[in-house]
């Protein structure tokens, strides 16, 4: 695996105009912005980089994103965001779908209900299931189950197996979704990260191919691996829930591996 020593900033230079970047553990973790990383995104706004913000965070809406990153410091305006519920509404719309059962934490909600979706307990076409926290009860998880073997479609806005909170690592959406795939014996579709859908999205909202875009986070498989295999450069950030021994293992190799967001500064 590169080290952050790697001198590969030429390479940043000559193709990649954008970057998507992950959120969660790269930009803050908890309530705790990483230091240097407003910085990096000034840098990049006057060199001329765009970017876009594509987050597996699925325990808030949109806008609940946007207000929250301006409370740390970022002035990063909605329409930079993306998350697995903006992916799920375009789905279900593209497939003429228009009700959901929910498990997912409350404020999500608002997302589908202001994109015209119905969300129900009952005959539900699609179950949606994100980061739910303590929502995650044998009742809900069992009546998602009851609406999946009557016919209702699986839509998993992210399968990442956890993620880092101040007091450690928690168990994320993941580890669920698997759950309810096992007992229905039906495959979800997956919305968020690294679902070539949901980067798309975001390189279409920048304009650009796979090949002039980098993707900065801190999971070498949802981040990193993903991108590169959708034709991106993958940049793995030793923040978050980074591990060096999971990255190790993992077989895949990173464009670059920076220290934090900050270092990439100095990089591009």
């Amino acid at each position: 695996m590169p080290s952050d020593a790697s001198p590969i900033s030429a390479p940043i230079r000559s193709k990649v105009k954008a970057f998507l970047i992950d959120l969660d553990g790269v930009l803050y973790v908890g309530s705790h912005p990483i230091p240097g990383a407003r910085e990096c995104l000034e840098r990049m706004d006057d060199l001329g980089y765009g970017y876009r913000f594509v987050s597996n965070s699925t325990r808030r809406c949109r806008a609940s994103v946007a207000e929250r990153l301006d409370g740390l410091g970022y002035a990063i305006p909605s329409r930079l965001i993306f998350t697995p519920p903006l992916a799920a509404i375009e789905q279900m719309k593209r497939q003429g779908k228009k009700s959901c059962y929910l498990l997912t934490t409350s404020d999500v909600r608002r997302d589908f209900q202001q994109a015209g979706i119905s969300i129900v307990e009952d005959g539900a076409e699609c179950v949606v299931v994100g980061d739910a926290a303590e929502g995650f009860t044998f009742e809900k998880l069992n009546q998602a189950l009851r609406l999946i073997l009557d016919g209702a479609d699986i839509l998993a806005l992210e399968m990442d197996r956890y993620w880092m909170q101040p007091e450690g690592l928690v168990l994320s959406a993941g580890p669920f979704v698997a759950l309810l795939e096992y007992a229905t014996g039906k495959k979800a579709a997956l919305m968020g990260k690294p679902s070539r859908q949901f980067f798309q999205m975001a390189l279409d909202d920048l304009g650009l191919k796979p090949s002039q875009a980098a993707m900065i986070g801190d999971d070498i498989y949802t981040d990193v691996h993903g991108a590169q295999e959708m034709g991106m450069q993958g940049i793995l950030v030793r923040t978050g829930k980074y591990r060096e021994d999971r990255a190790k293992r993992s077989g895949v190799r990173p464009d670059m591996v920076c220290q934090s967001l900050a270092s990439l500064v100095h990089r591009l």
